[in-house]
């Protein structure tokens, strides 16, 4: 549903065309990662490693070589040593040398499934057998696998040689990679004035992103030395850089062609498999191709971090708050990257609160290097700010709403890291939620069945990311154009680029046709994450639209033989102010032009958007006899600036929020204490499917982002942040008891056994 506001006067965007990739998809013709097929092409396998942390005392291959129809065998070290020296491609930072050393370990693997070495064959069955033939010597090492037992003084230490940095000092023998703090105001002074003060921890458990098509890489390292990879990846340019760092390249000995994507989420910004690819083609002398199994996907690829995080709010005895106090402690896995400075930016981002004091820890364990996941950080400080807020409105005894109206973020407020917000729309959000049928609506606390309901909100947020973009345009000769970008699409991203470049020409979204094309046809596009492909990419396609109007206005006052200045140009029409005889449309300019191609360019590299704000009404029935909980109702209201194609934004929070809903209910990585996962399956790993939830009700508030030209926000990230909190506070209503840790399962959920016939003795 969308919001009543007026609408723009616009003709493209805020339809609803048939999705430009839609027919490749339906009909089985799209090519996804694995789908290429090159002339000579042969196989590869990796061997892993069956521990969670061990010394690599050596490593024997002789077996694996002499194997009948092995091309090449590597270890790491077939791949040049890095340093430390750090490097940054969007939503990943770290060293080069620990970007290596998670592709293939050196000489300490650190978590279960960490890649140790490889073979390429002319069948992969072959070379799955030959790298069971690898004989690897490991000294096992205790593993750390949560917060806790990584930060404990008598912790086994990761990485011997790693410095970590705590408040600009550099610390050794540490798992706290990074430890940061961030303050407005004095926070200690707020607290002493507050009349009631609430403060809580929560636990989150390790996720993953959940995404259908598993990891791959095809390689061709070629006589001319250059390295041609095929890959699913969210960002082409970010997968080049990554692929030339580890390889010792320059970028422009490397060309990676996107494939379909099978799903992201954040998962596929990282590189796993395309370097090895390379390295075993380079030996081989053939095009290579490896492709991971999901069990591979679990154990070896980044999820979400789980992790432990208190907040303290303190509010005067109107509801007012205060201050502030957070202590987010999220898990990195083997290598640095928590993302806690964005879970710092989100973790009081809903609110305006005068003082705050944010601790804020990146801490090492032996699990799978963390990869970004839908608005990563944001999701596990949200579960503890809402629980906080939740428990404060119970206190005062003050509606959900109404509490969260009087303490708003709104447009000036200050935010954690700073600076001030621009035009944003939480309140707005609220408003709509307070309005809407889902919170008027009345629940029935013991319905026929004997069970129990609970309705419970959460709010959530997501700052946006700009980075750099380009698109390039051509003008055909029957009047439609070509879109070449460099963003993958996840979730409909080239139908919404297409859209502003045509509302922009005045044409049907039909007579846009975007393609995705490689590393070497296009300027360098940042990764499809962090909400900013509609919004950057889409103003890429904005500028390159304008320029292509004025390099079409200048050849059509050419045809003409008059000023340029006399040319209007309207609604996918060409005519002269001065001559009313004179106008063409465009298909009948692209047929007469005589002057030359019609194309443009433009590209952005812009600042972080005004953030995208949501709140979530979830209503949710509790079996008390067995604990199982499920989801009745649930409404996702998001501030989504301008909706390019409303259908996909509606598909986005529905998506978001049923990935959310898994991290609440179900899903978990279930960690053996040697840190081996033990439920790396789909059919151990419980993601809900539809027979799981309700339709999930969607509310469009428009309120137009100030930082582009139609108004666009990002939407993608924010609707994963507040249903756990939401979930969690519909369960606490249900059952009067709060559970403070995902997920929030059925062992978790205290059940009567009043209903049980016990035995009257035992029986031997």
């Amino acid at each position: 549903m969308v919001s009543k506001e007026k609408k723009s006067d616009y003709k493209v965007i805020g339809t609803r065309p048939i999705r430009h990739d839609g027919y490749d998809k339906v009909t089985g013709r799209a090519q996804y990662g694995a789908d290429i097929k090159l002339p000579g092409m042969i196989y590869g396998a990796v061997l892993r490693s069956p521990h969670a942390h061990a010394k690599i005392k050596s490593i024997d291959t002789t077996k694996a070589e002499n194997t009948n129809g092995v091309f090449a065998v590597m270890t790491a070290k077939d791949l040049p040593r890095l340093t430390d020296k750090q490097r940054g491609n969007s939503e990943e930072s770290g060293s080069e040398k620990h970007l290596s050393e998670n592709v293939m370990a050196l000489d300490k693997v650190l978590y279960k499934g960490h890649v140790v070495a490889a073979v390429s064959a002319n069948d992969v069955n072959i070379a799955r057998e030959a790298v069971k033939k690898i004989i690897v010597d490991y000294e096992v090492l205790k593993p750390v696998i949560n917060v806790d037992q990584a930060m404990d003084k008598d912790a086994p230490i990761l990485h011997e040689d790693f410095i970590g940095d705590h408040l600009g000092k550099k610390v050794k023998n540490t798992n706290i990679a990074t430890y940061n703090r961030y303050k407005i105001g004095n926070a200690e002074d707020g607290f002493k004035n507050c009349d009631f003060v609430v403060e809580k921890e929560v636990e989150l458990q390790t996720v993953h992103q959940g995404y259908i098509e598993p990891h791959s890489g095809t390689a061709i390292w070629d006589e001319d030395d250059r390295v041609k990879v095929w890959t699913s990846t969210q960002g082409s340019f970010s997968n080049r850089d990554s692929v030339s760092k580890v390889l010792s390249l320059d970028v422009s000995r490397v060309k990676v062609t996107p494939m379909e994507i099978g799903g992201g989420f954040g998962g596929k910004i990282p590189v796993y498999l395309e370097p090895i690819a390379a390295v075993l083609s380079k030996k081989s002398r053939r095009p290579v191709q490896l492709v991971m199994s999901r069990t591979d996907v679990f154990d070896a690829s980044g999820p979400a971090p789980g992790g432990k995080v208190i907040v303290k709010i303190g509010v005067d005895k109107n509801g007012k708050m205060l201050a502030g106090y957070a202590d987010i402690r999220l898990e990195a896995g083997g290598y640095p990257e928590a993302f806690i400075e964005a879970a710092a930016k989100c973790v009081f981002s809903c609110y305006d609160i005068p003082a705050m004091d944010i601790e804020a820890y990146d801490v090492l364990v032996n699990k799978p290097s963390s990869a970004p996941y839908r608005a990563p950080g944001s999701p596990q400080v949200a579960f503890a700010t809402e629980t906080v807020v939740d428990e404060i409105c119970k206190k005062l005894n003050m509606d959900l709403i109404d509490f969260r109206l009087l303490n708003v973020a709104e447009k000036g407020t200050r935010t954690a890291l700073g600076p001030k917000y621009r035009k944003i729309g939480l309140k707005e959000v609220l408003e709509a939620a307070k309005k809407s049928d889902h919170w008027n609506s009345k629940i029935d606390n013991k319905p026929p069945n004997g069970k129990l309901r609970g309705r419970g909100i959460a709010s959530g947020y997501w700052f946006n990311i700009g980075e750099k973009s380009a698109v390039n345009l051509s003008l055909n000769m029957e009047g439609t154009v070509i879109l070449t970008d460099g963003s993958t699409d996840i979730g409909g991203s080239r139908a919404s680029i297409a859209m502003q470049a045509a509302e922009v020409l005045g044409i049907e979204a039909e007579s846009v046709r975007p393609s995705v094309v490689d590393t070497d046809s296009i300027g360098h596009t940042d990764v499809t994450g962090g909400s900013r492909t509609t919004y950057a990419t889409g103003y890429a396609a904005y500028k390159a639209a304008h320029i292509l109007i004025d390099e079409i206005t200048s050849k059509a006052a050419k045809i003409w033989d008059i000023p340029e200045d006399e040319i209007i140009y309207e609604n996918g029409a060409i005519s002269s102010k001065a001559d009313s005889e004179l106008k063409m449309t465009l298909r009948e300019f692209a047929d007469q032009n005589p002057f030359g191609p019609v194309v443009s360019s433009a590209s952005v590299d812009l600042e972080e958007a005004a953030g995208g704000f949501g709140t979530h009404i979830v209503d949710l029935e509790i079996d008390p006899e067995t604990g199982k909980t499920d989801v009745i109702r649930y409404t996702v209201l998001q501030d989504v600036g301008k909706a390019i194609h409303p259908a996909y934004v509606e598909g986005q929070l529905q998506g978001g929020a049923t990935q959310g809903i898994g991290w609440a209910l179900n899903e978990e990585y279930f960690m053996s204490e040697q840190g081996t996962m033990l439920n790396s399956s789909y059919l151990d790993y419980r993601m809900p499917i539809a027979l799981d939830l309700p339709m999930i009700e969607t509310v469009l508030v428009e309120v137009p982002s100030e930082d582009h030209p139609f108004g666009v926000r990002g939407v993608g990230e924010t609707p994963i942040c507040p249903p756990v909190p939401a979930i969690s506070n519909a369960v606490n209503d249900a059952i009067g008891t709060r559970i403070l840790s995902t997920p929030i399962k059925a062992s978790k959920i205290p059940v009567s056994y009043t209903h049980l016939t016990l035995p009257t003795k035992r029986i031997v």
